[in-house]
Protein backbone atom coordinates (compact mmCIF):
# COMPACT_ATOMS: atom_id res chain seq x y z
CA UNK A 1 0.00 0.00 0.00
CA UNK A 2 0.76 3.17 -0.84
CA UNK A 3 2.31 5.74 2.05
CA UNK A 4 0.49 9.24 1.74
CA UNK A 5 0.12 12.44 4.27
CA UNK A 6 -3.14 14.19 4.35
CA UNK A 7 -3.65 18.10 4.54
CA UNK A 8 -6.91 19.23 6.34
CA UNK A 9 -7.44 23.15 6.41
CA UNK A 10 -10.37 24.36 8.86
CA UNK A 11 -13.52 22.57 7.78
CA UNK A 12 -12.42 21.45 4.06
CA UNK A 13 -11.87 18.40 2.85
CA UNK A 14 -8.96 15.81 2.69
CA UNK A 15 -6.45 16.40 -0.25
CA UNK A 16 -3.69 13.03 0.41
CA UNK A 17 -0.08 13.40 -0.93
CA UNK A 18 0.98 10.28 -1.69
CA UNK A 19 4.67 10.11 -1.74
CA UNK A 20 7.68 7.23 -2.88
CA UNK A 21 7.31 4.69 0.22
CA UNK A 22 10.68 3.03 1.56
CA UNK A 23 9.75 -0.58 0.55
CA UNK A 24 10.58 -3.32 3.10
CA UNK A 25 13.91 -5.17 2.75
CA UNK A 26 15.11 -2.64 -0.06
CA UNK A 27 17.39 -0.26 0.79
CA UNK A 28 16.84 1.81 -2.64
CA UNK A 29 16.72 5.87 -2.16
CA UNK A 30 15.14 6.83 -5.66
CA UNK A 31 12.38 5.25 -7.91
CA UNK A 32 11.84 5.35 -11.87
CA UNK A 33 8.00 6.18 -12.45
CA UNK A 34 7.69 3.38 -15.21
CA UNK A 35 3.53 4.67 -16.52
CA UNK A 36 1.03 5.84 -14.75
CA UNK A 37 -1.89 3.42 -14.60
CA UNK A 38 -4.29 6.46 -13.87
CA UNK A 39 -4.57 9.97 -15.75
CA UNK A 40 -5.09 13.45 -14.09
CA UNK A 41 -9.17 13.71 -13.41
CA UNK A 42 -9.62 9.61 -13.04
CA UNK A 43 -11.43 8.28 -9.86
CA UNK A 44 -9.40 6.04 -7.90
CA UNK A 45 -10.70 3.19 -5.34
CA UNK A 46 -8.36 2.74 -2.38
CA UNK A 47 -6.05 -0.50 -2.59
CA UNK A 48 -6.35 0.19 -6.47
CA UNK A 49 -3.15 0.52 -8.55
CA UNK A 50 -1.80 3.92 -9.57
CA UNK A 51 1.66 3.99 -10.94
CA UNK A 52 4.04 1.38 -11.79
CA UNK A 53 7.48 2.23 -10.08
CA UNK A 54 10.89 0.56 -10.74
CA UNK A 55 13.85 0.42 -8.59
CA UNK A 56 17.16 -1.23 -9.62
CA UNK A 57 15.99 -4.72 -8.12
CA UNK A 58 11.88 -4.66 -8.52
CA UNK A 59 9.43 -3.45 -10.38
CA UNK A 60 6.31 -3.08 -8.76
CA UNK A 61 2.45 -1.38 -8.86
CA UNK A 62 2.07 1.44 -5.91
CA UNK A 63 -1.19 1.16 -4.62
CA UNK A 64 -3.77 4.12 -4.09
CA UNK A 65 -3.76 4.64 -0.29
CA UNK A 66 -7.07 6.88 -0.43
CA UNK A 67 -10.41 7.20 -2.58
CA UNK A 68 -10.99 9.99 -4.71
CA UNK A 69 -10.07 12.03 -7.65
CA UNK A 70 -6.60 11.99 -9.20
CA UNK A 71 -6.05 15.66 -8.96
CA UNK A 72 -2.10 16.08 -9.90
CA UNK A 73 0.64 14.00 -10.99
CA UNK A 74 4.38 15.81 -9.73
CA UNK A 75 6.33 12.76 -11.03
CA UNK A 76 6.15 12.00 -14.65
CA UNK A 77 6.75 8.86 -16.61
CA UNK A 78 10.70 8.54 -17.50
CA UNK A 79 11.60 10.28 -14.36
CA UNK A 80 13.65 9.78 -10.71
CA UNK A 81 12.20 10.02 -7.76
CA UNK A 82 13.65 10.10 -3.93
CA UNK A 83 11.68 8.13 -1.44
CA UNK A 84 9.55 10.40 0.44
CA UNK A 85 9.09 12.38 -2.31
CA UNK A 86 5.93 13.35 -3.88
CA UNK A 87 3.93 11.08 -6.51
CA UNK A 88 0.75 12.89 -7.07
CA UNK A 89 -2.40 13.98 -4.81
CA UNK A 90 -5.59 12.49 -4.66
CA UNK A 91 -8.74 14.36 -3.25
CA UNK A 92 -12.41 15.03 -4.35
CA UNK A 93 -12.94 17.06 -7.16
CA UNK A 94 -12.40 20.91 -7.40
CA UNK A 95 -9.84 20.63 -4.24
CA UNK A 96 -7.19 22.55 -4.84
CA UNK A 97 -3.29 20.92 -4.50
CA UNK A 98 -1.29 22.46 -1.84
Amino acid sequence: MAESESSREKGKAIVNRVIVPKSGGVTSTKVNVVRWIKHEGEPVRQGEPLVELETEKVSYELESPAQGVLLRIVARENSEVPVGDPLCYIGQPGESVP
